[in-house]
């Protein structure tokens, strides 16, 4: 049986290791026991997984058969029965012959070990088939056909069981040839109906199968070796991605690791810092408190002193101790400055705050990094990102060639001539975009570019007047013009009370709220230091540190920080490049989600646009923070 043995390992079940019982092969090639693969199956409603490679089934596959393991199945087990029995045995141990259903069983485990019980004693093999009487004969029982003269015609042939098969079931005769263009045993009368075809004889036939059938087992092997070599190699590779990945996370770790005991090691020298100049100050006090202790108790003996002398009617002792007591200076109590040292200890804040900073800033360029590369244009014609660094307003006039002049026109100035091209390219684009269903990707990014290719007289279309409402301006929040300016007041505001109001942070918001539609203001900055321009729901927070600007996720504005201009929402911070424009237009696409914030001078620059799915009313938002800081909304025509 050690032949056999890799063919008995192929033929097994790996879920009940075990040779195959109704094998089954699942959509991914493995094949396995139906009544395992239904018990492992069971209880799995969502999703169903191959229990060898674990790749996932939407749905339960609906099994068939395997025919061909099935009669593999079958020769393996015929094999091991050949081997497993001994002689047949005819006879019950006492000798006593063996009822019919007994000897048929005998007869048919002989068949299978290659012996023909005798038909006439059931017992001795036969040593002939005689296929004129269609029976077997053992020695002793085939003598009349041998001795008889009646016998002498009859046809007798090696021992062969089972005759009744090998009768044709239509003539009754001896099936003797082979048909294999329609795979049937026939008889020499049924020859009749296969003159198209090319019988030949049993034998020959079951030669050229036997050698056919043993070079598919070859190649089955072959093919058993290929899958064994597959999964060792699957397996092979599933360990090493295992060991990359496990590599990989112990290095990740251990750079997360050094930066945690980096940080840590600035927050430990930082507050060492500050416990230093505490004790510095802490230790000068007591030093201060010590003396003044002493001071005090010079001062009260020098009281007690006199308060007796007071008591004292001697007038000499009173005089000469009075004159002594007399030229004593008190000093008065003087505590020296003694305060922390507050550019070390802002040094030291500003490190940290730094620090902070940089670590956001970077965190948040590897996070825009990722989003660009997942959302970038490639050959296949995805669509770009909207979010992204800042770029230049596209210039249509590259793509269409500027109309001639028609006869009897007026020659037009150059620059007017590409201003009315433009304008009529970006109008195209819009109709277009605007011929797009309105949730289609395509048409925000067409609606998109459109704005962004606007001149600054095709932005005036949308213009709006914004005024400012006194009921949400902070107490230090001056409006004056009409409630068109807004600045720093230097003493607080007298304006009553409201919910609305702005109590933490300096800011005010527009009067009009907008819900749909294309919407454009303009805003002039004077001392653009600390300020910010943006668009805010009407329910933001109006206290706290969550109520100012971009610091939530109901707020979009850009900034002016010192030197730095920057965007923020939801507490975000994006760096820009500086511009010296003082003139800031924005734009609100309230139904395709977008608002850009553009630079006015002599033409119409991008400073950053946001893209968002708007859900409430969006107001005009306004922060001004140092003295001298004016905001005013420019009138447009």
């Amino acid at each position: 049986m050690a032949e056999l043995q890799p063919l008995a390992d192929e033929l097994t079940c790996s879920i009940c290791l075990e040779i195959f019982q109704q094998p089954v092969t699942t959509p991914c090639g493995h094949n396995f026991c139906l009544p395992c693969l239904d018990k492992t199956w069971t209880g799995q409603s969502f999703q169903f997984y191959c229990p060898q490679c674990r790749e996932p089934f939407q749905k339960r596959p609906q099994l068939k058969k395997n025919t061909v393991l099935c009669a593999l199945v079958e020769q393996l087990q015929q094999v091991k029965i050949h081997r497993d029995l001994g002689q047949p045995h005819s006879a019950s141990q006492d000798g006593e012959p063996l009822d019919p259903q007994s000897r048929k069983g005998d007869q048919a485990k002989d068949e299978m070990v290659g012996i023909v019980a005798c038909d006439y004693c059931f017992q001795a093999p036969a040593a002939k088939t005689c296929f004129t009487c269609m029976a077997s004969f053992c020695q002793e029982h085939l003598r009349p056909h041998l001795d008889n003269p009646t016998f002498h015609g009859h046809e007798l042939q090696s021992p062969v069981g089972d005759l009744a098969r090998r009768k044709c079931p239509e003539h009754g005769r001896l099936r003797e040839f082979f048909c294999s263009q329609h795979g049937v045993s026939i008889c020499c009368i049924c020859l009749v109906g296969h003159k198209t075809c090319s019988p030949v004889a049993l034998d020959v036939a079951r030669t050229e199968l036997k050698s056919k059938m043993k070079q598919k087992l070859t190649v089955i092997y072959d093919h058993i070796n290929m899958a064994s070599s597959a999964l060792r190699d699957v397996k092979l590779k599933q360990r090493a991605v295992q060991d990359t990945a496990a590599r990989k996370m112990d290095l990740l770790k251990h750079e997360y690791e050094e930066m945690k005991a980096l940080i840590e090691s600035e927050e430990k020298s930082s507050l060492r810092k500050l416990k230093e100049e505490e004790k510095r100050v802490l230790d000068k006090y007591d030093h201060v408190h010590q003396v003044l202790q002493k001071k005090k108790g010079e001062i009260e003996s020098i009281k007690e002193e006199i308060e007796l002398l007071l008591t004292k009617n001697d007038e000499i002792a009173f005089l000469e101790k009075a004159s002594k007591l007399q030229e004593l200076v008190i000093k008065a109590v003087y505590v020296p400055k003694n305060d922390l040292d507050q550019e070390m200890i802002h040094s030291v804040y500003q490190n940290a705050y730094s620090l902070k900073d940089v670590l956001k800033h970077e965190i948040n360029n590897l996070q825009e990094k990722k989003t660009e590369e997942a959302t970038s244009p490639d050959e296949s014609g995805k669509p770009s990102s909207f979010f992204g660094p800042t770029y230049p307003n596209r210039d249509y006039r590259q793509t269409r060639r500027l109309p001639r002049d028609k006869p009897g026109d007026k020659p037009q100035p150059k620059p007017q001539r590409q201003q009315q091209e433009k304008s009529r390219v970006t109008d195209e684009t819009t109709e277009k975009a605007k011929a797009l269903p309105k949730n289609s990707p395509n048409r925000k990014i067409q609606v998109l570019e459109a704005f962004l290719a606007k001149s600054r007289p095709e932005l005036l279309q949308y213009a709006t007047q914004v005024i400012l409402d006194c009921n949400t301006a902070n107490y230090k929040v001056a409006l004056s013009d009409n409630n068109t300016v807004a600045s720093v007041a230097s003493v607080p505001q007298p304006y009553p009370p409201h919910p609305q109001r702005f109590t933490y942070c300096s800011q005010v918001l527009g009067l009009q709220g907008y819900k749909s539609g294309v919407h454009y203001w303009e805003v002039e900055l004077q001392k653009n230091t600390f300020c910010g321009i943006g668009i805010c729901y009407g329910s933001m927070d109006r206290q706290g540190s969550d109520s100012r600007l971009g610091r939530n996720s109901s707020s979009w504005c850009v900034e002016w920080f010192n030197t730095k201009i920057s965007t923020w929402h939801n507490d975000v911070e994006k760096n820009l490049p500086l511009t010296k424009a003082t003139r800031i237009g924005v734009l609100l696409n309230y139904d395709d989600g977008f608002v850009i914030f553009f630079a006015i001078t002599d033409k119409v620059n991008l400073i950053y646009k946001y893209k968002a799915q708007f859900l409430e009313a969006l107001y005009p938002a306004f922060w001004v923070f140092s003295s001298g800081t004016t905001l005013s909304i420019c009138p447009l025509k």
